[in-house]
């Protein structure tokens, strides 16, 4: 059973040889364990500093493409090197790395394809009181997106099974960790939370550089994924609200209608007219975005399928 540690760097030569030093070199159920740096661009020392410390496995990116992009191609190159369970971690030592033990049990028992360690957000001192309660609300509304039990949805402190890892896909920019909740629940995945420890703060965050430009992005996120994995249900509640809106608003006419003061309110029918047709036109949509769903689905078998025979031919 083979472990890959991945880090996913941009300019951490003075927080990896920190985050390397932790990492642990033998865990119960793992025969063997390596480290896969991926290098985002990095302009520093990051990947001389990491092959001075006995990291042999690189993926390197020729220019600084964001966490999502290196995350997805760490996981690639992790599935190349014969990973049989992938840990995804952090350059700057945010995570203690002793908990990484946790996170590989509910795999190598077979309880789990994807686990997800969970700060305690309330403890951690270096968090603003704002950030706290931002995170907990976005834990919450992905909860009601991805219908996981999901406790800490930002956390990038993360353990994948080979076969989880196979059909890991990210479409977002920014970051996988709200992409990949959502996959795992609907592809069948059994997703687990971990509670885990972490360490002092080494740096500031680059990922959320402004808290409210953070949120906005993670809710875009997470709209695209509920309609990319969630079409029908998405747009059926979408179009069900424009119906409802416009038979209320066409009942409210009939009834002046019908009480003879209809005259006056001839703008109501017309707009509850536009509004319930827009609701038939949204369920129409609904139902072909299911027809695409599947077809992605079918491809997405493809692909799982395409990269198992590439890792039989490696």
């Amino acid at each position: 059973m083979k472990l890959v540690i991945q880090i996913p760097c941009y300019n951490e030569e003075k927080s990896l040889p920190v985050t390397l030093n932790a990492l642990p070199k033998k865990i119960d159920g793992i025969d063997e364990i390596e480290v896969l740096i991926i290098d985002d661009g990095s302009t520093d020392r990051t990947v001389n500093v990491a092959r001075e410390l006995g990291v042999k496995h690189f993926a390197v990116l020729s220019h600084n493409s964001g966490l999502a992009k290196a995350f997805i191609a760490g996981i690639n190159k992790a599935l190349d090197i014969g990973a049989d369970i992938v840990v995804n971690t952090d350059a700057d030592n945010q995570y203690c790395a002793d908990d990484i033990e946790k996170l590989v049990k509910p795999i190598l028992s077979g309880e789990a394809d994807m686990v997800i360690g969970t700060r305690p957000v309330s403890d951690i001192k270096h968090f603003s009181p704002l950030k706290k309660i931002l995170q907990k609300l976005g834990s919450a509304v992905m909860r009601l997106v991805s219908s996981t039990q999901v406790e800490d949805a930002p956390s990038g402190f993360r353990a994948f099974s080979k076969n989880a890892a196979l059909q890991m896909n990210v479409f977002d920019n920014y970051t996988y960790t709200l992409d990949t909740i959502i996959q795992a629940r609907a592809k069948g995945l059994i997703l687990k939370c971990i509670p885990i420890r972490v360490n002092p703060d080494l740096r500031k965050s680059r990922l959320v550089k402004n808290m409210f430009d953070y949120v906005r992005r993670s809710v875009f996120t997470m709209i695209r994924m509920f309609v990319i994995y969630r079409p029908f249900r998405f747009f059926t509640i979408l179009g069900s609200l424009f119906f409802m809106v416009g038979t209320i608003i066409g009942l409210r006419f009939l009834y002046f209608y019908l009480t003879g003061s209809g005259q006056g309110h001839i703008q109501s029918l017309i707009l509850a007219a536009i509004l319930v047709i827009t609701g038939v036109q949204v369920g129409v949509i609904a139902v072909l975005s299911e027809l695409i769903s599947i077809n992605r689905k079918l491809l997405e078998d493809i692909q799982k399928r395409l990269k198992i025979l590439g890792l039989k031919n490696f």
